[in-house]
């Protein structure tokens, strides 16, 4: 028997409320899936660590001015080098935002961001997700999953979840050694650490086949940014996709649910 086709589509939080090429995503899967049947999985790749992934680009609703709204987290370090999962954040943040918020969006959208609930930032943007009704009858997989970690396959070029002064860094393992990016030419060599897989997470070249590991899909939605450096070629049994155009692409996604 022919498997039932598998639709995934891969994203890191991407907003508090989400950019619209993720919306564009869902529904060029959902169409997809009208097609063809079977179930559609977000791999959602919460162990990045790049703070600007969660950048929320809104628009004043009298000036069209954008504003850029993003998390506060607890400390510098962790702003900068713990992944999405583990960025905490300060009991006020949210009371702070939701009081911006009636400056770029409208009430009932107000009342959806002041009942989400996360500790982190990964786990905020998914209740948010959730909560704008976006992911119905959606399987998410998370990348920080110690079970989902354990199922994939080993790749050459990973990041490591390691302790590092109080807190959990993401490290780039790289010629033998654990190391923080600085910026420019500048690195931080880390303590020789011992480390399991439940602590390891793919790089942005080796990301697809770890995820592909696991999920063993059929058919792939690929983004803007993917469609430049994944391999396609090398994985000749899945169909890509490329997402559905979207206007503003980069912007906060404010439409109120159906």
């Amino acid at each position: 028997m022919t498997p039932a086709p598998v639709i995934c589509f891969g994203q890191q939080p991407c907003g508090f409320f989400p950019r619209r090429f993720l919306v564009a995503k869902i529904r060029t899967a959902r169409r997809l899936q009208a097609e063809i049947g079977g179930q559609i999985v977000f791999f959602y790749h919460d162990s990045d660590h790049d703070p600007r992934e969660t950048k929320t680009l809104l628009r004043h609703r009298k000036t069209g001015q954008p504003a850029q709204l993003n998390f506060a987290f607890e400390n510098r370090l962790q702003r900068k080098f713990s992944p999405l999962y583990l960025k905490r954040i300060p009991p006020d943040w949210q009371v702070k935002t939701a009081l911006q918020l009636p400056n770029y969006v409208d009430h009932p959208l107000i009342r959806i961001f002041k009942e989400a609930a996360g500790g982190n930032a990964a786990d905020f943007c998914l209740d948010m997700y959730r909560r704008l009704g976006l992911l119905e009858n959606i399987r998410v997989e998370r990348s920080s999953d110690p079970s989902f970690r354990r199922a994939a396959c080993e790749v050459a070029e990973f990041f490591v979840d390691v302790p590092y002064e109080g807190e959990t860094v993401r490290a780039r393992f790289a010629d033998g050694a654990l190391k923080l990016h600085e910026g420019g030419d500048s690195f931080v060599t880390l303590p020789s650490a011992a480390f399991a897989k439940e602590q390891v997470s793919p790089t942005r070249d080796t990301r697809f086949r770890w995820m592909q590991s696991v999920l063993r899909c059929t058919h792939y939605v690929a983004g803007a940014g993917e469609q430049a450096y994944l391999r396609r070629d090398e994985e000749s049994e899945i169909r890509f996709v490329n997402r559905d155009t979207i206007d503003r692409s980069d912007e906060a996604w404010t439409e109120l649910p159906a």
